[in-house]
């Protein structure tokens, strides 16, 4: 094959991904190869284990590569990254123990650190670690609880660099009846606490029932086993609600229904996830991940089934190839990873393929494909495993498993009739049950829909089964700023005849068509974004994709900013409703502050008087930015952390607008020296404008006040992830970073934080 074959392809963006994070370099950062021989050299190392049973290693590392030269299907990051040179390892996630002592607690910090040196996520479960105050026999002392431990984690990811080019990440798993749940559901309310986790609380079916019935709910020292004290289901459920409508952490794992589907329960329950919460795991285990190309998978308007499932046979073969060429950093690990032979395949590229389809991602007809296109992918996914253990051998942890047990879990029932996609071909279910009697299934899981973040940018794809974040993006150039647009949409309206220089203009105000008048409504419909999208067919969305996925489903059900802690309980409710195993919400722009609320008596309160100006000098922090209305520097002094005043000045000197823009800052620096929270005067300054503004998307400025507001709003109101959102892309300097699946986000280059 030749560089050619592979060019076409590639995207201006996935160019600058690969050469960026994937392509080997030397020490002085030149690069070392080309995206071809990249390819060929996962694939080849890949195709490699195919020699343990006696295949043809050559023949499989061009079926390899075939299908990623056509970005048909790409593993995970770590996979291209290290595949074929020293460091070796494969795999994206894995789990963890630890249990109630020193020593197993030490051991999984240094275990967590070899793995995400080695370019891997890790999740772990602190339920079993005793509640804060217990006693500690062996040394009389008083235990201080499992959060202080996270912190301990933490610093450590903090320390390390995945690979040079991955960051750390970790799931910090704590069970719903642990005494200890409440400071875990608030440990993260500090924006700068626990950078490096996500949290997800660990709920029971036996809490979701005390919570229907408005009861108490027990919680129980792990240590005992017996309960410590009763708490209200329905307080202890708002303090998630709050803490995740403020922050958007802790998400929500349901155990029993993860457990429901643990394919080796002889082995032990499954406890922990990994960092995005797709797959659960048992402790020590690892999974090697994957993702189909959606997009690719729809031709002239229909689905093209026998592409499809070429790939995903393709898909399943290569990933159950990695386990047997990987690098396992611990021993347990490669133990368990052999034993159990999970594989995670996924999809990406899910919202292009509905427009593709010409469907909506909110409607009914989108829920009815995504349940149609995921059940074909499991139906052939189960079928190549089998396959695989007609050739080399049934998992070594067979016996005992649910296959084993009741051979008959392997089926899936599909919707009947097919109301939405045509010629879909039959999924004989019953024969592959008896396959699966004869020859046992190769990998106890096979299918996982993961993040997709930089293999979706390298593919050219949406990611995941998110849908579109924006239909239009700022991309900085030099000192020049180029929005650009879904190339989807660019293509339907040239094909339709209504672009146009003015539709550009208005589609570079938010990146979103909401009510842009210049295009059909049907077109509004198909290129529905994120925040658009009711929370309902969010959770609806996920739903009908686990009901085929053996491990879970990474997605973000991401919440407009005026949404209101009962949405945040709708979700959570009906995820479980619906067979979610497990759910993560983010509210645009999430504060760290709190409205005030309750009644305040009027007669009683005392008139606020402005804190003094102290003796000493106070340093001051500046920002500058461009306004309608010239350059503005804002000078921000602070007093124990907070803003105590601010200084304004606009380059235009001697003008009548430097008079207000100074009264401005007068009034907000004696606003703040009274201690009106800085979130309620950033509110009311953002969005003030006149007929100009500067800059596209979410960093558009409208006036000084505009500008004032939004520096207070992201310097002393957001979360981490909300702030982030509003940055620049650290590596390719071109876009905004935005938060989906669980994480934030590049949409132009990849990078990603998890």
């Amino acid at each position: 094959m030749t560089t050619e074959l592979v060019q076409p392809y590639l995207t201006p963006n996935a160019v600058t991904v690969l050469r960026e994070r994937y392509l080997l370099k030397d020490v002085k950062g030149d690069l070392l190869e080309t995206e071809l021989q990249l390819l060929q050299r996962v694939a080849r190392h890949v195709a490699s284990a195919e020699e343990l049973f006696g295949g043809n290693s050559q023949a499989t590392t061009d079926l390899f590569l075939k299908v990623m030269l056509s970005l048909d299907f790409l593993p995970n990051s770590p996979t291209l990254m290290n595949a074929g040179i020293p460091l070796g390892q494969l795999a994206a996630c894995f789990v963890l123990p630890i249990e109630d002592n020193v020593e197993s607690i030490f051991k999984a910090v240094k275990d967590s650190a070899q793995i995400q040196a080695s370019g891997g996520g890790v999740g772990f479960a602190f339920s079993n670690i005793r509640p804060k105050g217990d006693v500690v026999r062996s040394t009389g002392g008083i235990a201080a609880g499992p959060v202080p431990f996270l912190y301990v984690f933490d610093s450590t990811t903090e320390c390390i660099k995945q690979s040079g080019r991955r960051r750390g990440a970790n799931m910090g798993v704590l069970r719903i009846d642990h005494p200890d749940i409440e400071e875990f559901i608030k440990s993260k309310e500090n924006p700068t606490a626990l950078t490096n986790f996500n949290l997800s609380v660990g709920v029971t079916d036996a809490f979701l029932e005390a919570l229907a019935r408005d009861d108490e709910f027990a919680l129980i020292s792990p240590r005992t086993k017996r309960g410590i004290k009763s708490v209200r289901a329905k307080v202890l459920f708002d303090k998630i609600v709050d803490a995740a409508w403020a922050t958007g952490d802790p998400g929500m794992i349901f155990l029993d229904r993860i457990n429901r589907d643990n394919p080796t329960p002889h082995l032990g329950a499954i406890e922990g996830t990994n960092p995005c919460g797709e797959t659960p795991l048992l402790p020590y285990e690892s999974c090697v991940l994957g993702s189909v190309n959606l997009s690719h998978m729809v031709i002239d308007g229909q689905v093209d089934w026998s592409r499809l499932g070429e790939t995903v046979h393709v898909g399943v073969r290569f990933l159950d190839d990695v386990i047997d060429v990987n690098y396992h950093p611990l021993p347990e690990i490669e133990e368990m990873a052999k034993a159990n032979r999970k594989i995670g395949l996924g999809v990406m590229g899910w919202a292009d393929a509905l427009i593709k389809l010409q469907i909506p991602y909110d409607s009914e007809e989108a829920i009815g494909a995504a349940e149609e296109i995921m059940e074909f992918i499991s139906f052939q996914a189960k079928s190549a495993s089998v396959q695989l253990a007609h050739e080399r051998g049934r998992f070594p942890k067979f016996e005992g498993s649910i296959y084993a047990l009741d051979p008959n879990c392997f089926v899936r029932e599909g919707r009947g009739s097919r109301t939405v996609l045509r010629e879909r071909p039959a999924l004989d279910w019953r024969g592959l049950v008896s396959q699966l009697k004869e020859y046992g299934v190769r990998n106890a899981t096979v299918t996982t829909i993961a993040p997709t973040g930089s293999i979706s940018t390298i593919a050219g794809a949406s990611s995941g089964i998110e849908p579109l974040f924006a239909v239009a993006y700022t991309r900085r150039i030099m000192d020049q700023e180029v929005n650009e647009v879904n190339d989807l949409f660019l293509e339907t309206a040239k094909g339709m005849g209504f672009d146009s220089p003015v539709l550009m203009q208005e589609l570079a105000k938010n990146g979103r068509l909401g009510a842009v008048r210049l295009v059909p409504e049907h077109v509004r419909r198909l290129f529905v974004t994120a925040h658009e999208i009711d929370p309902e067919w969010h959770v609806r969305m996920q739903a009908a994709f686990q009901k085929y996925v053996d491990n879970a489903v990474s997605k973000t059900v991401n919440l407009r900013a005026n949404a209101t802690r009962e949405d945040v309980a709708e979700v959570y409710r009906l995820a479980h409703q619906l067979g979610c195993k497990g759910v993560t919400v983010y509210r645009d722009g999430s504060k760290r502050y709190q409205v005030l609320s309750g009644g305040i008596q009027q007669a009683a309160e005392p008139v606020p008087v402005p804190r003094p100006v102290p003796d000493r000098m106070i340093p001051a922090k500046s920002y500058s930015v461009e306004t309608p209305t010239g350059k503005m520097t804002l000078f921000i002094r602070e007093v124990e952390g907070k803003p105590f005043d601010v200084f304004v000045i606009l380059g235009r000197s001697g003008s009548d607008i430097t008079a207000f823009t100074e009264a401005i800052g007068r009034l907000l620096s004696i606003s703040l020296r009274c201690n009106i929270p800085v979130g309620i005067l950033a509110e009311n300054l953002m969005g003030l404008g006149g007929r100009r503004s500067v800059g596209f998307g979410p960093g558009r400025i409208l006036s000084v006040s505009d500008a004032i507001g939004k520096i207070l709003h992201q310097e002393y109101c957001e979360t981490p992830e909300s702030r982030r959102q509003g940055e620049i892309c650290p590596e390719c300097k071109n876009a905004s970073l935005e938060y989906t699946e669980g994480c934030l986000k590049c949409p132009l280059c990849g990078f990603a934080e998890c």
